[in-house]
């Protein structure tokens, strides 16, 4: 079964790789007030991306140490 997530390409200097931040709100288990966070992630792609973009990520087979996620597309 594969996951798919939406995040923002923060750094492209990899080759092959970018850096995505995924955001959502959590809410707190005391007191139910809604908190942002946030994680980043490594995705493998082929295509140059720019800094900024929205993009779409899956997961996939462990391709390094970090990188278990793929780029799927930019939306």
């Amino acid at each position: 079964m594969t996951q798919t997530v939406r995040g923002v390409v923060v750094s492209n200097k990899m080759r092959h790789t970018v850096v995505v931040e995924v955001s959502r709100l959590k809410k707190h288990r005391l007191y139910g007030k809604f908190i942002k966070t946030s994680k980043r992630y490594k995705a493998h792609t082929m295509e140059d991306v720019p800094e900024g973009a929205k993009v779409a990520l899956e997961t996939c087979r462990p391709m390094s140490k970090d990188k278990k996620w793929k780029l799927i597309k930019v939306l």
